[in-house]
């Protein structure tokens, strides 16, 4: 007979059991969780007590979960559901509440939103932990499998038990170095310009790019770097222009100067960078995350509110 029985089941342990099967590690789990790795495997111990099975077994430099372990992860979820909803009253006061959330992000709404929604959040709650991941080409399973609390991400996942909010319209615009050359004011000048230009690691351009591309407009690329921040130290001292959301100005190119595409031939609206904030319907009603929601909005309301991005449009649908 075990030694535990399910009323030592805690929604700590059924969290570190669903983020070890996700990413396949005890590493990574931790590192997602932000606890050590000897945490981790106590509780996988206490868990394999209770539920005797081993849950997960050793494959390559990896784990699998066996398959009493994927069987039991919906269970899991559902669980940890039902917990948050009984821990959700009807109000929520942010100085006495203790919040550990993680928020999926690419470098560009990642380095613009999220350092002065953690210093916002630090003010208000007794408590604040934060994990920051990589939403790369996001898909429902981010939210449906609880990886994230909140998506930010100009690609939204469909599903029917995804929410989706927009929280602002960029646009793109040509950067460039005023130091080494003049505004490329025409089509001819753009074109002819030696351009720098993103490809993340998975090898996924530009929704932009491929825009350009599939309307016959050819232009010279050079250069591909993996992030939008690591464009600045290339475009620094040198010719190369980078068409790239207006946003950038404010972090990560704020030292170049900008300019409106000078192509007369693109249709409207195609230069428009759309980004949204996406949560699972399960967090639709809960207090907290509405709270959350809120506060992220009124930081995507003061970055609008800064005079370099006055062409820059709030949205509500």
């Amino acid at each position: 007979m075990s030694n535990f029985d399910h009323l030592e089941l805690d929604g700590h342990a059924l969290r570190l059991f669903l983020a070890v099967l996700e990413e396949g590690s005890v590493t990574a789990a931790a590192e997602r969780l932000g606890v050590t790795q000897s945490a981790v495997s106590h509780n996988l111990t206490k868990l394999r007590r209770i539920m005797r099975d081993p849950l997960f077994t050793k494959s390559g430099r990896g784990i699998v979960a066996t398959a009493h372990a994927q069987n039991l992860a919906e269970q899991a979820r559902f669980l940890l559901d039902q917990m948050q909803a009984f821990a959700s009253g009807a109000d929520f006061n942010p100085h006495d509440a203790r919040m550990s959330l993680t928020i999926a992000a690419n470098d560009l709404q990642r380095d613009l939103l999220l350092p002065s929604l953690f210093t916002s959040l630090e003010r208000q709650l007794a408590d604040t932990r934060m994990t920051v991941v990589p939403s790369l080409l996001p898909g429902p399973a981010l939210l449906r499998e609880n990886r994230c609390d909140l998506l930010i991400s100009p690609r939204p996942p469909e599903g029917v038990d995804i929410v989706q909010k927009r929280l602002l319209t960029d646009h793109y615009m040509v950067f460039y170095d005023p130091g080494m050359r003049d505004t490329p004011a025409s089509s001819d000048a753009y074109l002819s310009a030696r351009h720098i230009t993103v490809r993340y690691g998975n090898n996924r351009t530009l929704e932009f790019d491929d825009m350009l591309e599939n309307q016959g407009i050819i232009r010279n690329i050079v250069l591909r770097v993996p992030n939008f921040t690591a464009i600045a130290e290339f475009l620094r001292g040198s010719q190369m222009i980078a068409t790239l959301p207006s946003l950038l100005q404010q972090h990560a190119l704020r030292d170049f100067a900008r300019a409106p595409m000078p192509l007369d031939t693109l249709a409207p609206g195609t230069i428009d960078l759309p980004i949204f904030m996406c949560w699972h319907q399960r967090y639709q009603h809960d207090p907290s995350h509405r709270w959350l929601r809120d506060q992220l909005e009124d930081v995507v309301a003061a970055k609008l509110r800064t005079p370099s991005n006055q062409p820059l449009s709030q949205q509500t649908s």
